[in-house]
């Protein structure tokens, strides 16, 4: 059966094996073929690094107390539950230092950091691709047959760096920028969404599978939940007039919603016109994205045309 597991490192065994210690229970974790992650410290300001994926055997250098996250199938064997991989469900191993109620909004916040274009692999593609073709024209540079292939091989020599050579630089730098934008705008979009994950279109509560009944109810002003996380990013608890809905755990007995005795169930308020944020944000992601891949082009174009405007000058074109 599939399950989920939180504690902290209690001990790692033969290298393979972690031990993780949660409120009332130690369970064993073999970390073969587990996808592990490291969530990065993030004070709240920005946006957080991206999750690094590490290799299980660097699991052995993390310090007890560390806090873990396992999610996956868990099997019985030698009268112990044991949390195991398969080929085709790999355990899902985080290792974090926030809250559990805040983890869910966390690795969603940090998750939509990674740029698909520009990260850590970037500059050592571009200088693996500018190698190979410098190696290519210098093969046939003496053969004065294939001194097309050896123009060609120079000009595209260019192409993976364009987007790393003045003056298109300045544009590659604005690129960034405006990808960075659109990824923490797509981050607010899904985040506003999270409380409604377990809510089926148009329901306003439902049955989790704690027992619990979670939904939401509406309040007219913030002063009656002005202790109550804001589950939106963004200065919105400042719009004290705004009508607002109070997600948690439903109570007859409770005029207030509380929170579930899942940490992970969302837990606060948001503004009741956030389904409109929600499209806001789509269309600034969408917006940000298409800009930023236009700049990152426009640039392109520019270093292609100096380029050029450097070979004419040199008579080699």
């Amino acid at each position: 059966m599939v399950f989920r597991f939180t504690g902290e490192i209690e001990s790692i065994t033969d290298g393979r094996i972690l031990w993780v210690k949660g409120n009332d229970l130690t369970i064993p974790v073999s970390l073969e073929k587990a996808v592990c992650y490291l969530l990065p410290k993030h004070d709240g300001n920005g946006m957080p690094e991206a999750p690094e994926q590490i290799r299980w055997n660097r699991i052995s250098t993390l310090t007890e107390k560390v806090k873990v996250y396992i999610g996956g199938f868990v099997k019985l064997s030698d009268d112990r539950l044991n949390f195991t991989s398969s080929k085709e469900t790999p355990l899902i191993v985080i290792f974090y230092n926030c809250p559990e109620t805040e983890l869910t909004g966390t690795i969603i916040h940090a998750a939509r950091t990674r740029n698909d274009y520009w990260n850590s692999v970037t500059p050592i593609s571009l200088f693996i691709g500018a190698a190979s073709l410098i190696f290519i024209a210098a093969s046939f540079l003496n053969r004065p047959a294939y001194h097309i292939i050896v123009i060609a091989a120079m000009l595209a020599v260019f192409v993976p760096v364009l987007p790393v050579i003045p003056p298109g630089l300045l544009f590659t730098f604005m690129y960034r920028r405006l990808a960075w934008h659109s990824q923490k705008f797509r981050a607010y979009r899904d985040l506003m969404r999270l409380p409604l994950r377990y809510l089926e279109q148009g329901e306003e509560s439902c049955v989790l599978s704690t027992g619990e009944k979670y939904g939401y109810i509406r309040i007219d002003t913030l002063n009656e939940a002005h202790d109550v996380p804001v589950l939106a990013p963004g200065n919105f608890k400042e719009e004290k007039k705004q009508e607002w809905y109070f997600f948690g755990v439903l109570n007859e007995n409770e005029r207030m919603p509380l929170k579930s005795i899942d940490p992970f169930v969302s837990f606060g308020i948001l503004p009741a016109n956030f389904v409109l944020h929600t499209y806001r944000y789509s269309a600034r992601t969408y917006f940000m994205e298409v800009l930023s891949w236009i700049t990152l082009l426009f640039g392109i174009v520019i270093n292609i045309l100096f380029i050029i405007a450097i070979l004419l000058m040199l008579g080699v074109i």
